[in-house]
């Protein structure tokens, strides 16, 4: 790895306006006007209040969607004119990959450094410490398979278009994830196959050990089931890009 180029880098995603918007502060946006201004948000749901449930919810979103638009240019540039100028350096491609992935993680934190410390000064609340630092551990964690998602975005696509198409899909992914309303009925029987549906369960099992908003009850395994079978299928369709870049040059 790289530590200038990765200064660079970081230094290139933080002046990039869309970058800072969308990534960096919508969370926290969303965060203050579905959770901390909504009324009712100091009832208690599971182990925190509602704010902290929405707080959490919403950290995770701004998670993934850092990594996968970070992931997804990261993509496009290799394979663009950018990827042959980083091959006439000593820099190796594995360094590049490495380098791109620690700063989409890095803005993945920051996004949700910034989500926490809103829901710290408004409200958000849990029953024990560790609660914070287990869906914050969660949400970093899991976002990790959505750079596969990005990543395979990017050499699919192949266009300057692709991050923002992978970035705009993550909110569709979000909303039939049950991440932003609690979905019942036909809804949620549909979001238990969609890739966020399962990292959110895990994210928010602390709180509330697999309860729903409808009072049901999902069973762990089939969130892990979720992130697993999700990170076969982003895996395999990025493995599948590489193959096909390579086999065109």
């Amino acid at each position: 790895m790289n530590p200038t180029y990765m200064a660079i880098e970081f230094k290139r995603q933080a002046r990039d306006v869309s970058n800072v918007m969308f990534v960096l502060l919508l969370p926290a946006a969303m965060y203050l006007l579905f959770g901390a201004s909504t009324a009712g948000g100091e009832q208690m749901a599971g182990h925190a209040n509602l704010k902290y449930y929405v707080m959490a919810s919403m950290a995770a979103y701004g998670a993934v969607s850092a990594v996968t638009a970070i992931s997804a240019t990261a993509a496009t540039e290799q394979t663009q004119g950018w990827g042959r100028q980083i091959g006439l350096t000593p820099m190796r491609p594995w360094q590049f990959v490495l380098t791109k992935t620690v700063v989409a993680l890095a803005f993945a934190a920051v996004a949700m450094v910034i989500v926490y410390a809103v829901g710290i000064f408004t409200g958000a609340k849990a029953d024990a410490t560790w609660i914070w630092w287990a869906t914050a551990a969660i949400s970093l964690g899991c976002s990790a398979v959505f750079a596969l998602y990005g990543l395979a975005a990017g050499l699919l696509f192949k266009s300057d278009s692709a991050a923002g198409v992978a970035s705009g899909s993550v909110t569709f992914f979000a909303f039939f994830g049950n991440v932003f309303i609690p979905l019942s009925g036909t809804m949620l029987d549909i979001a238990r196959f969609t890739p966020m549906y399962g990292m959110i369960g895990l994210v928010r099992w602390p709180v509330l050990e697999g309860f729903m908003a409808d009072g049901t009850r999902e069973e762990l395994w089939w969130y892990i089931a979720n992130v697993v079978a999700w990170t076969v299928i982003f895996l395999a369709l990025a493995l599948w890009g590489v193959r096909r870049s390579r086999a065109r040059r």
